[in-house]
């Protein structure tokens, strides 16, 4: 069993309690780690067998979910250190069955007490994000999963509107899309907002973390 501490905002402490069980984390971002400890590639995936692990290789190189992972086994005691550009670090423990839904880009590490899974959940919208996400599925209580924020995130209770390039991650229910689709929108003039499309959570019961950062995302049209 492993436990998860941020470290000054900006690094992820795992530290292995019992000896038992492991991580995955995004592949490059240990950057130390103490005592015995053991790093793999995962190939396909932390599905938990062959078959599921390939279809979910699959699926997530299909929907651009598809995040490098890399597995630590550790002996008890031992600790690693997980950082990726300075960026924000926020820690979200799961209770049994509770779903986390995150940008792939924007997940650092997850304990193996999470089920690991790609889901579409923007059918019949056009947009420039978040029609695909990755979610993370409390096994048991006490599952943890570490999220990158670039910037201090925020943390907002529903009933909230977002702008999909700053999102970083929600539980609770799937949001729906309002659309702003213009003439305007659409060829960027002068005095179009520039949000053609958010993601809204209508009712109260689901937090949502949001970057003070916008991803560069989107079509871009011209008139010559």
């Amino acid at each position: 069993m492993f436990e998860f501490e941020v470290i000054d905002e900006l690094m992820l402490k795992a530290t292995c309690i019992d000896g038992g069980g492991c991580i995955y984390t995004k592949a490059g971002a240990m950057i130390a780690h103490q005592g015995n400890n053991k790093f793999d590639k995962v190939l396909l995936g932390p599905e938990g067998n062959a078959v599921k692990a390939l279809f979910g290789q699959v699926a997530r190189r299909l929907t651009g979910e598809n995040l490098p992972l890399m597995k630590c086994i550790s002996g008890k005691g031992s600790r690693q250190y997980y950082a990726d550009s300075a960026r924000h670090v926020v820690v979200i423990t799961l209770a049994q069955g509770q779903r986390l839904m995150v940008e792939s880009e924007n997940l650092l590490a997850f304990t193996d007490s999470c089920e690991y899974k790609s889901k579409f959940f923007g059918k019949g919208i056009v947009a420039q994000k978040g029609l695909f996400t990755t979610i993370l599925v409390g096994r048991k209580a006490g599952a943890q999963v570490a999220v990158l924020s670039d910037g201090n995130p925020l943390i907002l209770d529903s009933p909230c509107c977002v702008d999909p390039d700053a999102l970083v991650a929600w539980d609770g229910a799937d949001p729906q899309f309002k659309l702003d689709v213009s003439f305007k929108n659409l060829l960027g003039k002068i005095g179009a907002s520039g949000e053609s499309y958010q993601m809204e959570w209508s009712q109260p019961g689901t937090q949502v973390i949001i970057q003070p950062s916008e991803r560069k995302s989107g079509i871009k049209l011209a008139i010559d």
